[in-house]
C-alpha cells in the first residue's frame, strides 16, 4: 500500500485511540455526568455535518459534473443498498431503525478522511477530481435515501392508521432532518445562483472542518464505552458486505453495463471498497440502536481495508 495512504490509516487509528484514552480517563465527562458519546454525536449531527453538507451543495458546479460516470457508481450502489435494507427488514428487529442503521454500515464508506487521500495518492489529479464529484453527491444520494427509509420505518412502528398519515409523517421527519435539510437548502441556494457571502463561507468551512476529528474521537469514545466483545459477528457481516459485496457489484456494473474503463473504473471501485464511515455511528447514535455494532464495524472494516484495497485496485486494473 502507498506510504501516504498507510500514514493516513495510522493517523485515523491514532485519533480514534486518543478518543478512547480521553474517555478512559474521563476527560470528557465522569460516569453519571452525561454521555460524552451522545454529546459528541449531537454536535457532529446537528452542527458540523449540516455545515459540511450545505457548503458542499451550495458550491458544487452542477454543470461540470461527470453525470454518466457518477450514474455508474450510484445506480449499482443504490441497488445494493435497497437489497441489503430489504433483507434486514425481513429479519426480526427490536428497534424500527435497525434495518436502515445496519444498511448504512454496509454501504456508506469513509469517502472523506480516507477516500480523498487515497484518490490523490493513487490516481492523481484526474482521479481525485472524479472522487470529489462522487463525494459531493454521496451524502445527498445515500444519506437522504437512508433517512427516508428509517423515518418510514419509524412512522410505521408508531402505529399510524392511514397511509396518508404515514406518508405525511415520513416526509415531514425526513425533510426537517439535520442531514436532508442542509442538502436541500444548499441545492436550492446553488440553483438560485447566489454566491456564499465570505463570512458565511468561512463560518461554514470552520464548522465543516470539525467533522473529521470529532467523528474519529467519537468512534474512540464509543469503543471505550462498548468495546468489541459480543459485536464481532455482526460487525464482520457488515464489513464483508461493505468491503467485498458493494465493490464487486459496482465494478461489474460500471464495466459491463456502463462501459467505464481505465482510471475512472478504478476510482469507482475504490470508492465502493472504502471501509464503513463514521456516519454509520452518527445514525446509530441518533436513533439509539446498534451503537456498539456500528463502532465495531467501523474499526474492523478500516483494519481489513489495508488488505482488501490492493485486491480491488488489481481487479479494477485487470477489468479496465
Amino acid at each position: 500500500m502507498n506510504a501516504a495512504v498507510f500514514a493516513k490509516l495510522l493517523g485515523i487509528f491514532a485519533t480514534v485511540a486518543i478518543g478512547w484514552f480521553a474517555s478512559r480517563r474521563r476527560w470528557l465527562g465522569a460516569p453519571g455526568g452525561g454521555d460524552p458519546a451522545r454529546v459528541l454525536s449531537n454536535a457532529a449531527f446537528y452542527l458540523f455535518v449540516p455545515a459540511l453538507l450545505f457548503r458542499t451543495m451550495a458550491r458544487i458546479d452542477l454543470e461540470r459534473m461527470p453525470w454518466p460516470t457518477l450514474a455508474a457508481y450510484f445506480v449499482p450502489a443504490i441497488g445494493v443498498l435497497l437489497a441489503i435494507y430489504a433483507r434486514q427488514r425481513r429479519t426480526a428487529a427490536a428497534h424500527a431503525a435497525t434495518p436502515a442503521t445496519r444498511t448504512i454500515a454496509a454501504t456508506y464508506g469513509n469517502a472523506v478522511q480516507l477516500g480523498i487521500p487515497i484518490a490523490a495518492a493513487v490516481f492523481g489529479e484526474a482521479g481525485l477530481a472524479l472522487h470529489i464529484a462522487l463525494v459531493s453527491l454521496h451524502g445527498l444520494v445515500m444519506l437522504t435515501l437512508l433517512t427516508v427509509l428509517v423515518e418510514l420505518d419509524l412512522a410505521r412502528a408508531a402505529g399510524s392508521q392511514a397511509h396518508w398519515d404515514t406518508l405525511r409523517s415520513t416526509v415531514r421527519n425526513a425533510l426537517i432532518h439535520p442531514v436532508v435539510l442542509p442538502v436541500v437548502l444548499g441545492l436550492c441556494w446553488n440553483l438560485a445562483g447566489w454566491p456564499l457571502p465570505a463570512v458565511a463561507d468561512q463560518t461554514l468551512a470552520m464548522l465543516a472542518a470539525a467533522v473529521v476529528p470529532v467523528c474519529l474521537v467519537l468512534i474512540g469514545v464509543s469503543l471505550e464505552s462498548w468495546g468489541l466483545r459480543g459485536q464481532l459477528r455482526g460487525a464482520v457481516e457488515l464489513g464483508l458486505l461493505k468491503l467485498l459485496l458493494l465493490p464487486a457489484v459496482v465494478l461489474l456494473a460500471a464495466r459491463l453495463a456502463f462501459g467505464v474503463t481505465g482510471t475512472p473504473l478504478a476510482v469507482l471501485a475504490m470508492m465502493a471498497a472504502l471501509p464503513t464511515g463514521s456516519n454509520a455511528l452518527l445514525f446509530a447514535q441518533r436513533y439509539a440502536t446498534r451503537e456498539a455494532e456500528a463502532t465495531a464495524a467501523i474499526v474492523l472494516s478500516t483494519l481489513a481495508f489495508a488488505l482488501t484495497a490492493p485486491l480491488w485496485l488489481a481487479l479494477a486494473a485487470w477489468a479496465g
